[in-house]
């Protein structure tokens, strides 16, 4: 069972194949961003200090980010389709979980739970396709994929705000259960079974632990630490755990056969200059989303409905443009969109500051959300490409996990400091003069980051050599593209 049938994008099996993973993908997409809808909701609920908000989010991040690419390996080595059915039933039994939370720490747990559902579910959506499809069909079954999967994340905030405002905030996770029962039925009807046969030896499972003792104390100590104070016992142990973490993630890595994140790759200066610009731009956008809608509804008064349709032209104008930006990027190298792209994000960031208390979405909130993503359809596409194309061929599926793995992290660490970093502590995130100050200071932040994250692209990034060819076969090879797997664009 090494390898699955070569399905054709047009066959009513492959149709299946793709409903399968479009549907259990687009599950956990919509989940990350109809969580950061519910924030407000959730806070006044439990009576919730920011910390608490802060923790909902990263105790879902941190499992994920922390399993993302060992639980791909589990695929390779023992089945793709079966790793994705765990993690479809795991993703579910959690949400339910998460949707009969009696408390704020009962959710915080169900989240951190739901977090390694998802890192078991979302790896296997793409390399299913990949394995199943034949290479004739594979980039049109992948084009599909993206497409669809785009449409859920653009769903979610609609889709969480409607279910917030005719029942509760409970159902954005109860959704889940029918949805996930759906997902399974197909996936153990219709997707082909498939394995790595080249995949030898164990699994990286201490390589896995140290990566979450890591990220789990470091964490800790940075959301805690404003509010214990960072001399306090506590905090200092988990700032300490993530120390030994680190180190011995490190030494694990460097000596494993098969490591989880191979350190040898950041030995080419293109591979690791894009990962710190991954890290940087990543980290930005995952804290400004994780105060965009609680901004939105605290001091600008939003519904959450309105809050979840404010993030659409995010979703938008990236799926109309990044193909387009990939394209460019393939004709004239990566560096100037890596370079000028994250200055327009921090842009769209900086306008976003002045768009606390506006009473008009179309001259306050909508220019800036619009700045915002046509920096983000400029960086993505390229940035991707470039941490791929950095890596030898043979690697490219590493590549592409570990940036990912990259910008969840950056993510992780920003929503865990940035709201003490701009002052907003305690109940301060549900009065709206206190939340307006800390989100302006956040925005600024935020902005100067992806200022010096074009800086950095732009010093550190160089434009492959240009081999020269026939001008008749330069003009058509100009003319083709490929699909992209770009890191997540959602702030869960």
């Amino acid at each position: 069972m090494g390898t699955a049938p070569d399905l054709l994008y047009n066959s009513a099996i492959g149709r299946w194949v793709i409903a399968a993973t479009v549907l259990g993908s687009g599950m956990a997409a919509i989940d990350a961003t109809v969580v950061g809808i519910a924030l407000p909701t959730i806070g006044r609920r439990f009576a919730a200090p920011i910390g608490t908000l802060q923790w909902v989010v990263t105790g879902y991040t941190l499992t994920l980010a922390a399993l993302l690419l060992f639980a791909g390996s589990l695929g390779d080595r023992y089945g793709r389709r079966r790793v994705y059915c765990i993690g479809i039933v795991w993703f579910a039994i959690s949400s339910a979980a998460c949707g009969f939370a009696p408390d704020a720490a009962t959710l915080i747990g169900a989240r951190v739970v739901q977090g390694v559902g998802a890192a078991l579910l979302t790896p296997g959506s793409l390399a299913i396709l990949q394995a199943s499809f034949s290479k004739t069909d594979r980039g049109r079954a992948i084009g599909a994929w993206s497409g669809l999967s785009g449409l859920a994340s653009a769903a979610g905030p609609l889709l969480g705000g409607y279910l917030i405002a005719v029942a509760s905030w409970r159902w954005i996770f109860f959704i889940n259960i029918p949805v996930g029962a759906l997902v399974l039925a197909l996936s153990m009807r219709h997707v082909p079974e498939s394995r790595d046969p080249n995949a030898t030896g164990g699994v990286d499972a201490v390589g896995a632990i140290f990566g979450m003792i890591l990220l789990a104390g470091v964490t800790y100590g940075l959301i805690e630490g404003p509010a214990r104070g960072f001399g306090s016992a506590t905090v200092l142990a988990g700032l300490s755990g993530g120390l030994v973490g680190g180190i011995g993630f490190a030494l694990v890595e460097r000596a494993s056969p098969a490591p989880m994140l191979p350190l040898a790759l950041f030995a080419n200066r293109q591979f690791t200059v894009t990962n710190a610009v991954t890290l940087i731009v990543y980290a930005a956008l995952g804290g400004a989303l994780f105060l965009i809608p609680v901004e939105l509804q605290v001091v600008n008064h939003y519904t959450p409905f309105q809050s979840g349709a404010a993030l659409i032209p995010l979703t938008v104008v990236m799926l109309f443009l990044s193909a387009r930006s990939g394209q460019l990027a393939a004709r004239i190298g990566p560096r100037l969109q890596m370079g000028a792209g994250p200055v327009v994000v921090g842009a769209g960031l900086a306008v976003l500051s002045g768009s606390t208390g506006s009473d008009s979405y179309l001259s306050g909130v909508l220019p800036a959300m619009l700045v915002l993503a046509l920096g983000l359809a400029i960086t993505v596409a390229p940035l991707t490409t470039t941490a791929l194309g950095a890596a030898p061929s043979e690697h490219a599926g590493i590549a592409s996990g570990v940036n990912n793995y990259v910008a969840r992290v950056g993510s992780l660490l920003a929503v865990a400091v940035l709201p003490a970093l701009a002052g907003i502590s305690g109940q301060g995130y549900a009065h709206p003069r206190s939340l307006a100050a800390g989100f302006r200071h956040a925005m600024i932040i935020t902005a100067s980051m992806c200022a010096l994250g074009g800086l950095l692209a732009a010093a550190g990034i160089r434009n492959p050599p240009r081999p020269e060819t026939h001008p008749f076969v330069k003009r058509h090879s100009e003319r083709t593209h490929c699909a992209l797997d770009a890191p997540p664009l959602d702030h869960d």
